[in-house]
């Protein structure tokens, strides 16, 4: 069967990739959106540990109070579960419901890396004994291992959890994940906490719609990334007609929605703080969109994440928050004017997050690599 070719389309550069997929993303000005639409907007916020998506949102919103988000998540209108490339994310109640059901098929491929210590194990069996464990009571992981155990002795028990998590859709109950709070992960189904049964998986084709309205334009190959999915092409082709399509400077072909803002790379894009894992630094197969080749690797160390910071729309350092300061580490040098930005922004940061504390803005030793 002959392959079909297609006219390659304009090229679009790093700079102008980047600025698209700012403006995306919320980060070339602050959003009026309201903390719910841009959950749904950008289809989830990254949410490994509990402050990370806060952070996105102040990084994004104009006027987000981190009260917002955390009101959302008490009144079980967005929820923390594991859904893209098998990390945790908070969703809107609506995408949990449907978005789950997206990426289930790498769900069960997950699995398959657990097989040795699940041996023997009756999945269907686990899946409704777990299921009816979180929805009597939410249940944490040891908890769930201590009695899938018991029924399954010669298991490995932490196999035995995971292939929980991976057949079910299991939320993180509150206060876990609420500003302010603390809390053990405690886990119920996604059905049960918010009261209404899933949906169906959306279309791939509807999905591949909403993934470049947030990070495009996009390559087959980046949303695949993204979903942690593959076999995704076939949505692509069926959307062409009704797509736009250019080339990277490397060739590569990428989709886009026909009136989808494509900023001119010459628009400034001021600083942004981000957080660690956010998506916009893990939706895309090639990633120099963010992340200059030479800084490739270094908001990293080990498998921990840094907090990031972008300067002229790329990855420039890294920042945590101490005791009672906020420490920038650069990955190059900034010149006198980029640093006022950054503590500018770093300011607006603080005063969204903590208002009435003071905290210092330090600019520490370069990262080396």
């Amino acid at each position: 069967m002959t392959k079909t070719t297609y006219p390659a389309g304009p090229v679009l550069d790093v700079r102008a990739l980047n600025r698209a997929t700012l403006d995306r993303q919320l980060l070339l000005r602050p959003s009026s959106m309201s903390a719910a639409a841009a959950v749904e907007h950008l289809l989830g916020l990254q949410a490994q540990n509990v402050k990370p998506p806060y952070h996105a949102l102040a990084a994004r919103l104009d006027g987000f109070v981190p009260e917002e988000l955390s009101a959302l998540m008490a009144g079980r209108e967005a929820v923390r579960i594991v859904s893209m490339r098998s990390t945790i994310h908070t969703h809107t109640a609506d995408d949990c419901l449907t978005l789950r059901p997206f990426v289930q098929p790498a769900r069960d491929r997950e699995l398959t890396y657990f097989r040795k210590g699940l041996a023997g194990v009756d999945l269907d069996r686990l899946a409704a004994l777990a299921r009816d464990l979180v929805e009597a009571e939410p249940r944490t992981m040891k908890q769930l291992r201590e009695v899938l155990s018991a029924e399954w002795p010669d298991a490995d028990p932490v196999s035995l959890a995971v292939a929980a998590r991976c057949r079910l859709p299991l939320v993180q109950v509150t206060p876990r994940g609420l500003w302010g709070r603390s809390g053990q992960v405690a886990l119920t189904t996604a059905e049960h906490w918010l009261g209404r049964a899933a949906e169906p998986a959306p279309t791939a084709d509807s999905v591949v719609l909403r993934y470049l309205a947030a990070f495009g334009p996009a390559s087959v190959k980046d949303m695949q990334t993204w979903a942690g999915l593959t076999r995704l092409r076939d949505a692509f082709e069926r959307l062409r007609p009704q797509l736009r399509t250019f080339v990277d400077e490397h060739g590569v072909e990428l989709f886009d929605l026909p009136d989808a803002p494509r900023p001119d790379p010459g628009t400034p894009a001021p600083p942004r703080f981000l957080p660690e894992f956010d998506n916009l630094l893990l939706s895309h197969a090639d990633r120099t969109r963010i992340v200059p080749a030479e800084y490739r690797g270094r908001s990293w160390q080990g498998n921990q994440a840094h907090c990031t910071l972008l300067v002229d729309g790329f990855l420039a350092g890294v920042w945590k928050l101490e005791r009672d300061a906020l420490v920038v580490e650069p990955l190059g040098t900034l010149t006198g004017a980029e640093r006022r930005d950054v503590t500018a922004e770093g300011e607006r940061m603080l005063a969204t997050l903590h208002p009435g504390q003071a905290y210092d803005i330090r600019f520490g030793t370069v990262v080396r690599s």
